[in-house]
């Protein structure tokens, strides 16, 4: 098939390469414009882009698909399907109706449930059992095209949002692999969403990372691994803002007060609301990520109140 792709992140990498392992014609690929990063504020070119040009495909980078002059630039590439994944742009409806045969999107979550913009970090913050990708039509409605094909993941008890990312960004190639053929041959089934179990999925923001430690151990759990890799839980440490990157829940109750650290063999254990967590990893301001025990090498944290 003759096919646009449009997508940005890492997440969308496997995607892109499956389509072109596959052999289809990939006539362009849609990116977001590239940005500064860094300290030094280089323009970074989004992991698509870099995929793309390896490939020798035009690469395209419109701030938006609006405008007659886009649109005419879009149309003219004739292509047979448009498939999305992670774009972060909105396609306007003169833009959808364009390919022969529609656009399609790999959606980081088991719709209806997490439509919207950070699906995988809210399964785990929420502590949902199962995630997966969901490939979809889409329409102009956020998240609400008919289901076409969902590949699910079991969520480990250890699963960080950056652990769960790479493995849906594997799913959603898989997916695609396997619809593909049927959406050539029309013979694919489309299921529309049931309405009364859509959940949204709210962008996620730095104002949400701080820990409260009177919350319960499972709680604090989910939340530590569903903010690794952005924006990352912290707490306050000496006056300073710790980031914990990753923890794990002790099952075992405590006597202490809520934020108070404990330090055994090596470990930084801290009480919640209702018992413990293990910190595993942490960060201070202008430090590194380090092991709660390389930390522990040179800080004593025993009985002192985080938070």
């Amino acid at each position: 098939m003759k096919i646009i792709f449009a997508g940005t992140p890492e997440f969308a990498v496997p995607s892109l390469q499956k389509l072109i392992d596959l052999g289809h014609d990939i006539c362009a690929v849609y990116t977001q414009p590239d940005r500064p990063a860094g300290r030094g504020q280089h323009l970074q070119l989004s992991p698509v882009k870099v995929l793309a040009l390896k490939h020798k495909i035009p690469v395209l980078q419109p701030l938006t698909l609006k405008t007659d002059q886009e649109f005419q630039l879009f149309q003219n590439f004739n292509a047979d399907l448009m498939v999305v994944v992670a774009y972060g742009m909105m396609l306007p409806q003169i833009v959808l109706d364009a390919p022969r045969l529609g656009c399609i999107n790999g959606h980081g979550s088991l719709l209806p449930r997490w439509r919207g913009a950070a699906p995988i970090q809210r399964a785990i913050i929420e502590g949902d059992e199962e995630t997966g990708v969901t490939i979809m039509q889409i329409v102009k409605k956020l998240d609400a095209g008919d289901m076409l094909h969902k590949e699910i993941y079991t969520i480990k008890h250890t699963d960080t949002s950056a652990i769960v990312l790479d493995e849906l960004a594997k799913l959603s190639a898989i997916g695609l692999q396997k619809v593909l053929p049927q959406i050539e041959k029309g013979t694919l089934h489309a299921e529309p969403q049931d309405e009364r179990f859509v959940t949204y999925a709210i962008k996620l923001s730095k104002d949400e990372t701080m820990i409260d430690w009177t919350q319960s151990t499972d709680t604090l759990v989910r939340k530590i691994h569903g903010l690794n890799p952005w924006p990352v839980a912290q707490t306050i440490y000496n006056g300073l803002t710790m980031k914990i990157w990753n923890a794990e829940m002790l099952d075992e109750k405590t006597n202490l007060n809520p934020g108070q650290a404990r330090c055994t063999h090596k470990n930084l254990d801290v009480s919640t609301g209702n018992g413990f967590i293990r910190i595993h990893e942490l960060q201070m301001p202008n430090g590194k990520r380090m092991s709660a025990t390389a930390f522990l090498a040179s800080h004593n944290l025993n009985g002192v109140s985080l938070g």
